[in-house]
């Protein structure tokens, strides 16, 4: 049988709560980012972000954090059918922090944890068959029922032709031989340990490890002699690790020095947070090594991957995509502090996200001004707005019927409870920032932006409206940049994607080159948002010369959606024609042409909670229809 997957990991999965002050005490840690960890699972995230197809075999709890584990793989494209869910354990925790270059603590809890309840009923040998190779690791030979259940996968392996990989993965405390208060300890010397190891060997392909991880699988602390150790019991490809000194891999017989094995090249860079870094450097190495390139091409892999973990915070997440390691042994970077280089990071960012829609048709209701006009205009207090917004999410989740493509514009001021039941639909959900009508643009709330950002869902997108002609006075351009960049920081900063809506129209002639040239301003000044919400174009001329400008910046950005400025759906139906003839443009999010009536007369008591949605539904289902018979008829020409 041909392997479907490249690699399945097996072992330890845990969540990973990073202390986000850097330079302090775990005791001191005021707030944490959460990511998938355990160096499995760290695998293989790594892995399948460098292109190849991964699995993991492991155990996670029936709660949200096992839950987050098994969801986060399958957002990365991990095969999941090897995790199981144990209804009697947590799912394993780890507090991280970075102290200093040199101090990084970190304390498990993992107390009778999910992951090392695995046993060999949790190992099906078809799945493991279904792999080029499987990755065992360390920490779970430490007990007998996950030494048993990985034993038995390297038996399906070997019966199938395929390769074994060990990743030594030494943590003392997790052995048994330190306390809690020692998780940051990489290394004691233990001869039961190396005696437990032993066996092992002989069945592997690949070996991989620190120096230290070397001492205790070679039962030497003389590396060159633990080196020559393993390879007395094993014919394996042997992979030392050596920190910023890059790695030395020994294909075969070992030379009379650690420098004479093959060597790729060093990437020398600002070490952040040293955690993790094995990992990637491993999910390099792999990506060369199941390919059977070139040992010093697996090296390069290896080694880039690695320094990119060092020069960033967290474990997983910061594993590069196979683009942006593309990108940096091609180019390099001026930055020794690999997380300061905006063009990786943007690569990282816009390859790593969570997935997005390919077509987005959004009902826009995030009017706050206008609404609150709308009820003083009838006699309505404010305070129903919020209950019309509810009813324009059930107007929307009709159209929709669950399926994908659909999205909604909300805000928090009178739109809380409907983003509240937006939750329950599986929206696209939008939000925006801007002060109402603010020219220059100002942001909603005051204080700080990021403080308020960081308190939403991960994901909802931040929208931001900008009232933005080429011809502003200079002074007024340079304020609302100014705003821009700032917001365009602060999304990245704390993990949310970013929708710029432009309208240039209000304030001066539409031209055919108009939009485009505020959009490559703004991609001048580094601000490449996910998405783009445009005003409808005098012809497809205009937009073909947006979308050019997009792809010359920015091939990873989402799209273009367009605004509806309360035309009626004739116009529309028009402008969706125009647009459509542009691959960039990906859908439209439009409002006032679908609740402007219904809001009217519900706010005046004039129709039920009913009547409203069926009208709002009716406007919107006629939208998705005309958008969706355009985008047919462009994609036929």
């Amino acid at each position: 049988m041909k392997p479907i997957l490249d690699v399945i990991t097996i072992g330890r999965s845990s969540v990973d709560l990073y202390g986000q002050q850097v330079g302090g005490r775990l005791e001191d840690m005021a707030s944490f980012s959460k990511a998938v960890g355990g160096c499995p699972a760290n695998i293989a995230i790594g892995t399948a972000r460098l292109g190849l197809k991964s699995g993991l075999i492991t155990r996670v709890g029936d709660e949200a954090m096992g839950r987050f584990i098994r969801e986060q793989m399958e957002r990365e494209g991990v095969a999941t059918q090897g995790i199981a869910t144990d209804r009697d354990r947590l799912t394993a925790l780890v507090l991280l922090g970075v102290r200093d270059e040199d101090s990084f603590p970190l304390i498990f809890y993992r107390d009778n944890c999910a992951d090392m309840a695995l046993t060999e009923d949790d190992i099906d040998p078809d799945f493991v068959a279904s792999a080029a190779a499987i990755v065992v690791t360390g920490t779970h030979f430490s007990r007998a029922n996950t030494a048993a259940a990985q034993k038995k996968a390297i038996q399906a392996a070997k019966a199938n032709g395929r390769k074994v990989v060990f990743d030594v993965d030494y943590r003392p405390n997790l052995w048994g031989l330190l306390g809690h208060g020692a998780g940051e300890a990489r290394y004691v010397r233990s001869d039961a340990v190396t005696e437990h190891l032993g066996p092992i060997l002989s069945d592997c392909d690949l070996i991989v490890g620190t120096e230290e991880e070397l001492h205790i699988a070679g039962g030497s602390e003389d590396t060159l002699q633990a080196i020559r150790n393993i390879r007395a019991r094993s014919t394996a490809t042997i992979v030392c690790k050596r920190g910023p000194m890059g790695c030395v891999v020994f294909p075969g017989e070992i030379p009379n020095s650690l420098d004479a094995g093959v060597k790729g090249p060093g990437f020398p860079v600002e070490v952040y947070n040293v955690l993790g870094a094995g990992d990637a450097f491993l999910s390099g190495f792999l990506r060369g090594w199941l390919r059977d390139e070139a040992i010093e091409t697996c090296c390069a892999y290896a080694n880039a991957s690695g320094a990119f973990a060092v020069s960033r915070l967290l474990c997983s997440p910061e594993i590069p995509s196979f683009p942006e390691l593309q990108h940096f042994l091609k180019t390099g970077s001026r930055h020794r502090a690999l997380r300061f280089d905006e063009g990786l990071n943007h690569i990282h960012w816009a390859t790593t996200r969570r997935p997005g829609p390919e077509t987005l048709m959004a009902l826009a209701i995030d009017h706050r001004m206008q609404l609150e006009t709308m009820a003083k205009e009838v006699g309505a207090p404010v305070e129903k707005i919020p209950d019309f917004k509810v009813l324009a999410v059930q107007a929307a989740a009709q159209v929709a019927g669950g399926r994908p493509g659909f999205g909604m514009l909300l805000d928090g001021t009178y739109g809380r409870e409907a983003l509240f039941r937006a939750a329950d639909h599986p929206f696209w959900v939008g939000r925006p920032v801007e002060r109402p009508g603010s020219r220059p643009l100002d942001f909603e709330n005051g204080g700080s932006l990021g403080a308020q950002l960081v308190e939403w869902p991960v994901g909802h997108t931040i929208k931001c409206l900008c009232f933005y002609h080429p011809d502003d006075p200079p002074e007024l351009k340079a304020e609302q940049e100014r705003e821009l960049l700032r917001l365009h920081d602060a999304a990245r900063r704390i993990g949310r994607e970013l929708l710029v809506e432009i309208i240039a129209g209000k304030n001066g002639p539409l031209r055919t080159d108009t939009v485009a040239s505020v959009v490559q301003r703004l991609y001048d000044l580094g601000i490449k948002p996910d998405w783009w919400k445009l005003e409808p174009q005098a012809d497809s001329a205009a937009w073909h010369v947006i979308g050019a400008t997009i792809s010359k910046n920015d091939p990873y950005c989402r799209g273009i959606v367009l605004l509806g400025l309360e035309a009626p759906e004739d116009e529309l139906e028009a402008a969706f024609a125009a647009a459509a003839k542009e691959p960039w443009v990906k859908g439209f999010a439009v409002g006032r042409t679908i609740f402007n009536d219904a809001a009217r007369r519900w706010l005046a008591g004039d129709i039920t909670d009913e009547a409203a949605i069926a009208d709002m539904a009716g406007r919107f289902q006629r939208l998705v229809d005309a958008w969706q018979r355009v985008a047919r008829r462009a994609q036929a020409a």
